[in-house]
């Protein structure tokens, strides 16, 4: 039992040395505390002289571009004169998660008040890093969401423990992605801190997106929100977790920097961005002279409370999205990794196709081949019959898509020297929506039952046509044969498909031992010389050709994993 609770002898003691080996002394004696000119000023600026509180204005970019949006982070970390709060699920000590901490401790020594809230499970898994943080200055202060045990880093039993003695508690994550600085320039999306979100990684990038609001009224949403998490129980201090105090207390008389980035190590490309966050023209051409002056931008996110069911579930972010959603009338164009849709959303997409003139509906998702999430594939794939008849026109994004050098930063020069490599795998992580090509949502929910009922989550909601396009084009142009494969049902040409279909539709039912092979529907690959049709035309198996249900899979046994779950999986649509 003690080893599930704090130890507040070693807190107090940890306390003591923070305090007393913390420096408080700045690099800076200007009131603006040194912060680089920014051309981003003017916007805030323009939006703070020409709104109002009943009439706001607001600067927004849509960040496509993975190395785009952690260059305008570094920016404006540099240009921060007071505040910056950021809040996580994921941050890892590679080559992104240490400029990024590089960056945040230099603000920090020049006066800014830096915050930083991060998920314990898959955050800073270092308590040599985190103890150093603890002391690293008066100005830097990193809080860790919901520990296990009491703990920064949950080792393997300790994770198996956790399952078994307090599982509803484990499974309640902070998803929330928000930067703020100044409460004025504000990032939210699906983008974590690791070399993957930014087009980094060598091995595996993801397809995401996030949206910088300049401007004081949806900064003061932000601020709002990231002040209650951060003062709400579970945001835990350093020195209220056990490993990071016992090391604290361990090593009082040593002096120690900073321990080297984990992973991922190439110098050369941090300087080359590093010296790009200082160009204020470029920063101009990236951010400024693409921004769109938009008026109707909220920030929504759940309250903390969530997970201890204490919060009104009107005030929850899902219930925001649901609304949205059961008021369209034209278009629902969602981009999601996960295809998992809960009970709740199937029963209002259910009344969408009820209508007598029911809306388009646009899905962009994961193929196998590009998740990195086979058993939330396999929950997506035995439900795929549900899916299209709830009208829904499924594009399952490739895991080398013809159109990724446009996609991601040096795509092609990840390949090598060999011209004939594909290049990094890449898989899709943005979560967006579009409705009636006028109101679009940005941010971290998956729109599945996990964001529903067991994550914190957060976005912008905005309420503009030309965002809206802007928006849609992105999610179209991943929904294009080139660079994702068309999910269609298989033609029911004789007697024996009809019986197949039969025999799926039991076998999906069953909440165990779900083996059927031949599924409802799979995967089709346009024809060379055809035009990309919907699925529902009475031309579509003319130009299509069906490639089975999970192509490009260079991985077989990832086939067996996805098949066992497919088969054992169903009551665990919940947590997956």
């Amino acid at each position: 039992m003690s080893a599930c609770s704090v130890n507040r002898q070693l807190a107090r003691e940890a306390d003591l040395i923070v305090k007393a080996t913390q420096p408080s002394t700045l690099d800076c004696a200007r009131a603006d505390h040194c912060a680089m000119e920014s051309p981003l000023r003017e916007l805030a600026e323009t939006a703070r002289t020409q709104g109002s509180a009943e009439d706001p204005v607001h600067f927004v970019n849509v960040l496509e571009n993975g190395e785009d949006s952690l260059l305008l982070r570094i920016h404006l970390i540099r240009a921060a004169q007071r505040s910056i709060d950021i809040q996580t699920f994921i941050w890892v000590n590679d080559d992104a998660g240490r400029l990024l901490l590089d960056e945040l401790l230099a603000a920090a020594r020049r006066g800014v008040r830096v915050r930083v809230i991060a998920d314990q499970l898959f955050s800073l898994e270092d308590t040599e890093l985190l103890a150093r943080l603890a002391t690293i200055h008066s100005n830097f202060e990193v809080r860790i969401y919901n520990p296990t045990f009491h703990k920064a880093v949950t080792e393997p039993l300790e994770f198996a423990a956790s399952i078994l003695c307090c599982f509803t508690r484990f499974n309640q994550r902070m998803h929330n992605k928000l930067f703020l600085v100044d409460g004025q320039f504000g990032i939210a999306g699906g983008r974590n801190y690791e070399n993957r979100y930014f087009d980094w990684d060598r091995e595996f990038d993801y397809r995401d997106r996030d949206v910088l609001v300049s401007g004081a009224h949806a900064g003061a949403e932000m601020q709002a929100s990231f002040e209650k998490f951060w003062n709400y129980r579970r945001a835990a201090p350093l020195t209220r977790l056990n490993d990071v105090n016992r090391r604290l207390v361990a090593e009082a008389d040593e002096a120690h920097s900073l321990p080297a980035a984990t992973r991922g190590i190439d110098p050369m490309r941090v300087a080359a961005l590093s010296a790009r966050a200082g160009n204020a023209a470029e920063i101009d051409r990236l951010f400024v002279r693409s921004a769109l002056r938009v008026a109707d931008v909220e920030y929504f996110s759940d309250l903390p409370a969530k997970q201890d069911g204490a919060d009104e579930e009107d005030q929850r972010l899902s219930e925001q999205i649901s609304a949205l959603i059961s008021q369209a009338h034209s278009r629902i164009v969602l981009q999601t990794p996960y295809l998992v849709i809960s009970k709740r959303a199937r029963k209002i997409f259910r009344a969408l196709r009820e209508q007598a003139t029911p809306p388009q509906i646009l899905v962009s998702t994961n193929s196998l081949a590009a998740t990195d999430a086979f058993y939330v594939y396999a929950l997506s794939h035995k439900y795929k019959k549900r899916y299209l008849k709830l009208g829904f026109r499924i594009y399952e994004f490739k895991p080398h898509p013809a159109d990724a050098a446009e996609m991601f930063t040096d795509y092609a020069g990840l390949s090598g020297d060999d011209p004939s490599a594909e290049g990094v795998r890449v898989g899709m992580h943005a979560k967006s929506i579009v409705i009636d090509d006028h109101t679009t949502l940005i941010g971290s929910h998956n729109f599945d039952p996990r964001s529903d009922n067991y994550n914190t989550e957060s976005g912008f909601i905005i309420h503009d046509a030309q965002l809206a396009a802007q928006v849609s084009a992105a999610i179209l142009r991943d929904m294009q044969p080139q660079n994702s494969w068309t999910i269609a049902k298989r033609p029911r040409t004789n007697l024996l498909h009809r019986i197949n279909n039969a025999i799926s539709d039991f076998s999906t039912v069953l909440p165990l031992f779900d083996f059927w092979p031949f599924r409802y529907a799979t995967s089709y690959e346009l024809n060379p010389g055809c035009q990309p049709l919907p699925q529902n035309d009475p031309h579509f198996y003319d130009c299509y050709t069906a490639v089975g249900d999970f192509p490009g899979i260079d991985m077989p046994l990832k086939s067996v994993y996805t098949r066992i779950v497919t088969a054992f999986g169903a009551g665990a649509v919940g947590i997956l």
